[in-house]
């Protein structure tokens, strides 16, 4: 059972939690409990480090972010044994979940079992464990990035082959689209791995892309609920526990995008690399890509990448033509794009998923600037004024109110 830090976030609902969890072990079972920091709590630890340090030594801060969890986690294991819960918390060196060296984006290499199993067997009903975080070879404390506590959860969900991983939050489900823009959004009985994979990656802020990653893997069923309501919520398993899919499951939108096009590409073996070489040195994410049909040797390219990155895109790639790298005439950007993406695994079975799309844009005056696909996905790049009138269009042509 993973709680997110709206979940935590204050006493009344960590006792809220606390109730939650002993209802499972009235049922019969043992529990691992991994909770985040108190919302915003994490945050303001990362605030305090910066105001410290001009220079910050990644181990320290580190030590730093990672104290959030380990709060939640005293105080949740406190309000379990007010309940007569036998509970105890559990850092991540004490289990020891073990990682990389790369300090706030750690990748888990292993977590034994031999300790909370000793535990168990002693009568321990509940380990609340601090998510986000674990134990270097050295033995330092490292964080795994954002949104690390969901794979916390996932890793020790496989680790101890638990019956199912409940992921508590401030929703009740995987939708079909945004219900705050899409007012015939309607919630999932279930989706597969790959598809909520697909939503995650595309702006779909539910699950942690890498702990779906980490669930389809180990085979790891997730369930995605409300800490607030009592509702079923949405199952994340195997496409084959799911009888038919419709050929769409969801929309998913990003709506902080920048389109940059780099304009008359020499069109010649290497300058692909020349370009996107310096991009990627730069951390630039870049995305979606198009190349222009090449004329008189020369080529336009267009990508997209978030918002914030764009001046530095642009920077980065006025530095290699400088430096003779990168053979281009110029440069230019436009910050008012957005990204709607639909999903759903019947793509790969069912025809005229595209022009269907495509032909429900163009009739409500939507222009496309840049296409991709997937076996299982198509995103399109438009202009960001229509970003919530292009999500009504596409739940209504593909008739997603009907999906559950």
């Amino acid at each position: 059972m993973k709680f997110g830090g709206t979940s935590v976030d204050g006493i009344e609902r960590i006792r809220a939690a606390a109730r939650t969890v002993a209802m499972e072990v009235e049922r019969g079972h043992l529990v691992i409990a991994v909770v985040s920091a108190m919302a915003g709590r994490t945050s303001a630890l990362a605030q305090n480090a910066i105001a410290v340090a001009r220079l910050l030594d990644a181990r320290e801060y580190d030590a730093v972010v990672a104290s959030g969890e380990n709060e939640t986690a005293g105080l949740l294991a406190l309000a379990l044994q007010d309940r007569d819960v036998p509970a105890r918390s559990w850092q991540g060196w004490q289990i020891p979940l073990t990682t990389s060296s790369a300090h706030g984006a750690a990748r888990i290499r292993a977590i034994p079992r031999h300790n909370l199993d000793t535990k168990f067997d002693e009568g321990m009903r509940v380990a609340v464990v601090a998510g986000f975080q674990g134990v270097s070879d050295d033995g330092r404390i490292t964080t795994l990035g954002r949104g690390g506590s969901d794979a916390t959860a996932v890793a020790m969900a496989a680790s101890f082959e638990a019956e199912r991983c409940d992921i508590y939050t401030d929703v009740d489900g995987v939708y079909t689209a945004d219900p705050r823009i899409a007012n015939r959004a309607v919630k999932l009985d279930r989706i597969s791995y790959d598809e909520m994979l697909e939503l995650s990656s595309l702006g779909a802020r539910v699950l942690q892309t890498r702990s779906v990653e980490l669930a389809k893997l180990h085979r790891v069923r997730l369930c995605v609920r409300s800490s607030f309501t009592d509702t079923s919520g949405t199952v994340v398993c195997s496409e084959d526990e799911i009888m038919e899919t419709n050929a769409v499951s969801g929309i998913a939108h990003s709506r902080d995008e920048a389109k940059i096009t780099i304009i008359s590409v020499a069109d010649k073996p290497g300058v692909a690399a020349s370009i996107f070489g310096p991009l990627a040195d730069a951390g630039i994410n870049v995305d979606m890509i198009v190349q222009n049909i090449p004329s008189s040797g020369r080529t336009d390219i267009t990508f997209s990448c978030p918002v914030e990155q764009a001046p530095a895109a642009m920077s980065a790639l006025e530095a290699s033509r400088q430096r003779g790298d990168a053979d281009f005439s110029e440069l230019s950007s436009d910050d008012r794009v957005c990204k709607l993406s639909v999903v759903g695994t019947g793509m790969r079975s069912q025809s005229g998923i595209a022009s269907r799309m495509f032909r429900a844009l163009a009739d409500h005056g939507i222009n496309i600037n840049v296409i991709s696909t997937s076996e299982i996905k198509i995103s399109v790049l438009i202009e960001r004024k229509y970003m919530e009138l292009g999500i009504r269009v596409l739940h209504d042509i593909f008739q997603l109110e009907t999906n559950r």
